[in-house]
């Protein structure tokens, strides 16, 4: 190799930056705002703002949505406990005891005695 071909390289006659990097006492260029540029952030503001309220609408009807969702979870919830009395208030040795209790009721032939306390009302049965 001659001494001119390792003293210019074919990067640094182009006006590109040679290894080194660029030079430090080369002023910084500063970013100007076209006209594209500008008409790009305008509509981009334009966007963001009507943005807000579906994104807004989306965010209520979210919450509305998991509301429900626990509301219905409560009502299966309660579902299963009348379905459990349903099935309770078919036996029938259920029914004889709530009728025995609460009513009153008795087998023929048998006597009920109903105590009362001196001096008080008698308390009524608890019959939930």
């Amino acid at each position: 190799m001659s001494a001119r071909a390792t003293a210019t390289s074919p990067a640094g006659a182009r006006g590109r930056p040679t290894e080194a990097g660029p030079k430090k006492d080369a002023p910084r260029r500063r970013m100007r705002l076209t006209p594209r540029a500008s008409i790009l952030v305008s509509a981009l503001a334009v966007v963001g703002v009507f943005a807000v309220a579906p994104g807004r609408a989306y965010l209520d009807q979210r919450a509305q949505l998991h509301d429900l969702q626990r509301q219905a979870d409560a009502l299966q919830q309660q579902n299963l406990v009348l379905e459990r009395r349903v099935a309770d208030l078919n036996d029938p040795a259920t029914l004889e005891r709530l009728a025995r209790r609460c009513l009153g009721m008795v087998d023929p032939g048998e006597i009920a005695f109903v105590p009362i306390p001196k001096g008080q009302a008698p308390t009524p049965p608890d019959c939930g």
